[in-house]
Parts: structure tokens; sequence; C-alpha cells
């Protein structure tokens, strides 16, 4: 199947595809060259989101907040 073919699935099938590829990469993390260092620290931002001491933005977020500071 080629990314064209993709874009026309139902919405459904696309989330079924993403979730395929967000498992399957999961599962490859440890031979995708990731260093300890950096499965910790994506550990501990996840553990804060998870707290409520921090918040995922979305793209539209990100891309609102860029220059805010």
């Amino acid at each position: 199947m080629n990314t064209f073919e993709v874009l026309q699935l139902p919405l459904y099938e696309k989330l079924g595809i993403m979730e395929a590829i967000r498992k399957n990469l999961r599962e490859r993390a440890d031979t995708l060259g990731i260093s300890q260092e950096q499965k910790d620290l994506l550990d501990q931002r996840r553990a804060r989101v998870a707290s409520g001491a921090a918040q995922m933005l979305g793209w539209d977020g990100v891309k609102h907040s860029i220059g805010q500071a």
C-alpha cells in the first residue's frame, strides 16, 4: 500500500494503521539507537504529564507558543 492509497482510507482505518506503527516502534525502541539517557528523559516527561505537572500541546498549540516567552 502506498501513501496515496493510505490517504484514501476512511479515518478509522488510518487510525488503526497509526496505532500499529506506534506499537511496532515501541517494540523496536531498543534497536532504534535511543540512548538510556534519552529514554530516561522521555520517561521523566511522561511522568510529569501523567501527574499533571506538565501538559502536552498539539502542534497548533506549539506553533502558537513559539516566540511567546
